[in-house]
């Protein structure tokens, strides 16, 4: 069973937190991984894609020569995909690229990203995110002593406004809940901050 440190935000140990090792200690499945992230990236796709047929594009639907007696092929449209201008065949419509993916698969990538945290140093465990205030300077001071990196995740269970706001400007720091924490996430940022209370979550949920 995995056993992490937990500290304050001055980086000082307080305490330790078993954690469960179905859900932090787990082999990590990097098809699952893989899986998980195609998922998400895939539902985030705007599908706005759109080229027009020949019913869309700008032009006169005049027969522009007669049909027969000219030398010249038959032609009906100016609008013809033949045509340079006219309209495009088979081209990319707007769609919805998302699609389902089982619960039981996104439950073992996420089981999979935290243990590879872990097992990778780039988990840590805070003990509450408690700030003073709400301003950005003290949340980055109080960040910056925790973890160093270019992009941070911190994931609190419940509402905490002053962390909220404090760190909502900062560049590369993403705060989320729980309920909230994607595989995609927790792989695409560079060090993760679990509240303690996050972590007994995350225990508890998808231990199951």
């Amino acid at each position: 069973m995995p056993t992490l440190d937990v500290v304050d935000l001055n980086n000082q140990k307080v305490g330790e937190l078993e954690l469960a090792d179905a859900v932090f200690g787990a082999e990590v499945n990097e098809a699952l991984l893989y899986e998980a992230v195609r998922h998400f990236q895939a539902g985030r796709r705007a599908g706005t894609h759109k080229t027009k047929v020949r019913s869309e594009v700008a032009g006169s639907g005049k027969k522009l020569w007669k049909q027969k007696g000219t030398g010249r092929a038959r032609v009906g449209s100016v609008r013809s995909p033949l045509w340079r201008h006219g309209g495009t065949v088979h081209g990319p419509q707007p769609r919805d690229y998302s699609y389902k993916l089982p619960h039981k698969m996104l439950v073992g990538a996420l089981r999979s990203a935290l243990s590879a945290k872990v097992r990778d140093g780039e988990l840590k465990v805070v003990q509450a995110f408690d700030l003073a205030d709400h301003k950005t300077k003290n949340a980055m001071n109080a960040l910056a002593n925790v973890v160093s990196g270019r992009t941070v995740l911190v994931v609190d269970n419940g509402e905490n406004r002053n962390l909220t706001l404090g760190i909502r400007n900062l560049k590369g720091v993403t705060l989320m809940a729980t309920r909230a924490v994607n595989p995609y996430h927790l792989l695409a940022n560079q060090n993760v901050l679990l509240s303690e209370a996050a972590a007994r979550k995350f225990s508890e949920a998808l231990a199951k």
